[in-house]
């Protein structure tokens, strides 16, 4: 009699147990065709309408550069100098010959003054004038030709300064103070905030759906907005085979932007029939991809080819049929003993 409350114990204790080791009870979908956009998404970049490289034009060693990457700048300020200690000899040189051709423009005024006079007097003879008056046109022309190149030296020393094209923002820097700086030698980049763009790289074999798409949206933070303008090149990169589309960000949404940052660009086209499974439904080991499929021991893993997704779903392209049982979760649905449930 006393070894009853014992045995009653065991079999307690043996229960127990067998339903601790119960597989999880994993909820399944019923496969069927659902209505799903024919659109698609695609990543893109933020570029600025408004950007600009500078280069130097003239040659030298930089001297400073004066601008960070982030820099506000307004138009025409300094962003960097080069050494100019040659452009400097060049103006010097050249206003002494300014001046030199006003000392011999002075003296050819005065020389064919006085040789008019002395010809309306009879002293000199009309040859003598005539020679008098071609020396003050050379001296003229010889002045002129002195201020021409005073103002070229002018120039050339202005080049010695590389300035921002517009107000805007330093994106880049492209040289650092003490590099050799040559003409057309990049420098720095500078762009306007305001307006963006958004550049997207469509593969050529998706164009056509492209260009028929009913509309085209831009994510900004989580809502989706309509570009204020849209160009799509009918031309095809020969090398990545890609149609380069260009959106304008509206204005109000480009404040949440800046160049360079990558933005979510949807081609929103009509609907069709398509079976779908939830993502946390597909199980992706290396190169196999698959979802569990319920039977009538359990789950059955069947391999799968996916289409385009949707969202928290994925079209299912090859693998599975309608009527299809499918765990919408692939990790309780691969445990040992996970049985399916509704």
């Amino acid at each position: 009699m006393r070894a009853f409350p014992r045995l009653l114990l065991v079999s307690s204790l043996t229960l127990s147990a067998v339903a601790a080791w119960a597989g999880p009870q994993v909820p399944v979908l019923t496969l069927g065709a659902q209505a799903v956009s024919t659109g698609y998404e695609l990543d893109g970049v933020v570029e600025a309408v408004r950007q600009a490289t500078v280069s130097a034009q003239a040659t030298g060693r930089v001297s400073s550069l004066l601008v960070k990457v982030g820099d506000k700048v307004r138009a025409g300020q300094v962003l960097a100098t080069i050494d100019d200690r040659d452009t400097q000899s060049g103006v010097a040189r050249s206003q002494a010959q300014v001046a030199q051709a006003e000392a011999e423009l002075a003296n050819a005024q005065a020389h064919v003054q006085r040789t008019r006079d002395l010809r309306q007097q009879g002293f000199v003879s009309q040859a003598a004038l005539d020679v008098a008056e071609s020396q003050f046109k050379a001296a003229q022309a010889g002045r002129a030709g002195a201020g021409a190149g005073a103002q070229q030296a002018r120039l050339a020393q202005s080049f010695t300064q590389v300035t921002a094209p517009f107000d805007g923002y330093v994106l880049e820097t492209l040289a650092q103070a003490g590099d050799l700086a040559v003409p057309g030698k990049p420098v720095a980049t500078v762009y306007a905030p305001q307006p963006l763009r958004v550049v997207v790289q469509v593969p050529a074999s998706m164009g056509a759906q492209a260009r028929s798409a009913k509309r085209i949206e831009l994510q900004v933070g989580d809502a989706w907005v309509q570009p204020a303008a849209q160009q799509g090149v009918t031309a095809a990169d020969p090398v990545s085979q890609t149609l380069t589309w260009k959106m304008d960000v509206p204005v109000q949404a480009a404040a949440q932007m800046m160049p360079g940052q990558q933005a979510r660009v949807r081609f929103v086209g009509g609907t069709a029939q398509r079976m779908v499974v939830p993502q946390a439904a597909v199980l992706r080991r290396g190169e196999l991809t698959g979802v569990y499929v319920a039977g009538d021991k359990g789950f059955v893993l069947k391999a799968v080819r996916l289409g385009a997704q949707h969202g928290d779903t994925v079209e299912v392209l090859a693998g599975l049929k309608a009527g299809d049982a499918v765990a919408v979760n692939a990790i309780q649905a691969g445990l040992t003993g996970a049985q399916p449930t509704k």
